[in-house]
């Protein structure tokens, strides 16, 4: 079986989430992906959230499947010796570290440029260059509130009416996956012209491109003067910018999320129902909701009417809903067609044999540890099986990397003497 990135060498010197994402990626569509840490230390996830003492945390293995590692001083003389050969042998080279911190280590895009023409440079940043907040530290949050995200998530009245960060890393593996498109995209270019290209992706404007729909909101709301498919209309009229949703389901149709039976004690006893706009559609929900009548009342029966009294219309709807549980009201509903769908908690995600079938799920043997569950590749290849290996220990390619190079066991015992590798 071919490998869409077979023959791809990748030298991977991100860390945490967004950037191990990306390559993570890469290596499951076949790359080769050399991941370059600090000696001694590594990703500062391999030990964050410890859930066994002593083995590398299960944050970091479901972020580096399939990579190599070597530890690497890259700021050492010889050390930028090693990186230099790494690149002038790379297709690929993704950063995410802290503005400003690669360069200083002499490899920018201009010099990596300069050892490698045909090398594609990633770099993932909080902000881009342009920006007043070029020089600033992004983590997940500030991301998410810089790109929108969190001013339009939340609640809009009550004690809980603040900013709200999405429980989705929208800003880091978010980010991650917009580098690869890039990445991706500067592979075919260069099959063109021979040449690598500099691939910035910053993690605002990851969360920007997901957030495009509240954009449009907001500039309905300056031409307009009212947003009236939010869930604060027509309540309150006076907004000046796009307020945060709530559960609604953010266009016109009518999508709400619904106690179940058992929510009392079960906290993800809820479904998520959208009532289409259509007659035809929304009268066969009716019918499945145990409320017929709504079809022909003018009071309900067009999409702008229901606006007006949505509030009441939840109500109604719950009266069905809380009778079932969460995957009878979906198994009635659907019938019905009415797009609809259970609220799965992360302990309903895990017991799903469906997603192990898939290859969402996987069961991974990982060193050391023994077997753990992480996600696989999401996109599904008729001709390409993604292989989701284990992600690699500290430094266990060190040695075998560098003689791939050309050094000698002497020089990498020198290496290892002056703690160039592997303190």
């Amino acid at each position: 079986m071919k490998s869409p990135l077979e023959g791809i060498k990748v030298i991977d010197m991100t860390q945490v989430q967004s950037g191990p994402s990306c390559t993570q990626m890469l290596a499951w569509l076949g790359a080769e992906v050399i991941k370059i840490e600090r000696p001694g230390a590594g990703d500062p996830t391999r030990d964050e959230m410890l859930d066994v003492e002593g083995l590398d945390s299960l944050y970091f293995l479901q972020l580096n499947s399939g990579k190599r590692s070597i530890e690497l001083d890259g700021k050492s003389a010889q050390g930028k010796e090693i990186m230099t050969k790494l690149l002038k042998s790379a297709d690929i080279f993704v950063e995410n570290l802290h503005p400003g911190a690669v360069d200083a280590m002499g490899f920018s895009w201009e010099e990596a440029h300069k050892i490698n023409p045909r090398l594609i440079y990633g770099t993932i940043k909080g902000f881009n260059a342009d920006s007043p907040f070029a020089k600033v530290k992004a983590f997940e949050p500030v991301a998410q509130c810089a790109g929108g995200a969190a001013a339009t998530t939340g609640w809009w009245e009550g004690e809980y009416n603040i900013p709200t960060q999405s429980g989705a890393a929208l800003g880091d593996s978010n980010t991650g996956m917009h580098l690869v498109i890039g990445l991706m995209a500067a592979l075919r270019l260069r099959d063109q012209t021979g040449e690598g290209s500099y691939v910035q992706q910053s993690m605002q404007d990851a969360v920007l491109n997901l957030c495009r729909v509240k954009l449009r909101d907001q500039l309905i709301l300056e031409k307009v003067g009212a947003l009236k498919h939010a869930p604060s209309y027509p309540a309150n009229k006076g907004e000046k910018t796009v307020p945060r949703f709530g559960n609604a389901e953010g266009g016109q149709v009518l999508g709400w999320c619904y106690k179940c039976k058992g929510w009392e004690s079960d906290p993800n006893a809820f479904v998520y129902i959208v009532l289409q706009n259509e007659s035809k559609a929304f009268a066969e929900a009716c019918v499945a909701l145990g409320q017929p009548q709504w079809a022909n009342d003018p009071k309900y029966n067009t999409p702008e009417a229901r606006n007006l009294v949505k509030n009441e219309i939840y109500k109604g709807v719950e009266q069905y809903t809380i009778t079932r549980d969460k995957f009878q009201v979906v198994d009635e509903l659907a019938k019905a067609g009415v797009p609809c769908g259970p609220v799965l908690s992360m302990l309903d995600i895990e017991k799903d044999q469906s997603l192990y079938k898939c290859g969402t799920l996987v069961e991974v043997e990982q060193p050391k540890r023994g077997k753990f569950i992480t996600i696989g590749c999401p996109p599904k290849f008729s001709n390409f099986t993604p292989n989701v290996k284990a992600a690699p220990l500290l430094g266990a390619d060190t040695d075998a990397i560098l003689g791939e190079l050309g050094y000698t066991d002497a020089q990498i015992k020198e290496f290892r003497a002056n703690k160039v590798v592997c303190k």
